[in-house]
């Protein structure tokens, strides 16, 4: 029997599905996270004393550092979903960019946007 090179057509509906509701809430968390940033979700201690704002300005800042970096991080996993829609279209989507072998489909449910097999990744390091 031959080797597999790609994954059929129905498979990767199956993996289309799974990104694209991955990217749905993705969106959602960084709309989320962003809007915090802007100070659009009315959590902030504006309507408070002066005493409270000194308090609060350390852990503010921390707390804002640490948001900034949660939603960096959910831009890049979006950009990297998006990618992987891109690849579902060009067929070439669960093949490994190192060892050009196909993906484990149970990897790719778990992890839609990889792009590297275990062993690959291993290796990477």
């Amino acid at each position: 029997m031959a080797k597999k090179t790609r994954y059929s057509n129905e498979e990767l509906n199956e993996f289309r599905t799974i990104i694209m509701e991955k990217l749905e809430l993705a969106k959602r968390d960084y709309k989320l996270l962003n809007d915090s940033l802007l100070g659009l979700d009315n959590n902030s201690t504006d309507d408070t004393s002066p005493t409270y704002k000194i308090i609060d300005e350390g852990a503010s800042a921390l707390s804002r550092e640490e948001t900034q970096r949660l939603a960096q991080r959910q831009l890049k996993f979006i950009t990297n979903l998006q990618a992987a829609l891109v690849r579902i279209e060009n067929k070439t989507y669960g093949v490994c960019r190192e060892t050009g072998e196909l993906i484990p489909a149970e990897r790719l449910r778990v992890v839609p946007h990889a792009t590297l097999s275990i062993e690959a990744k291993r290796n990477e390091k």
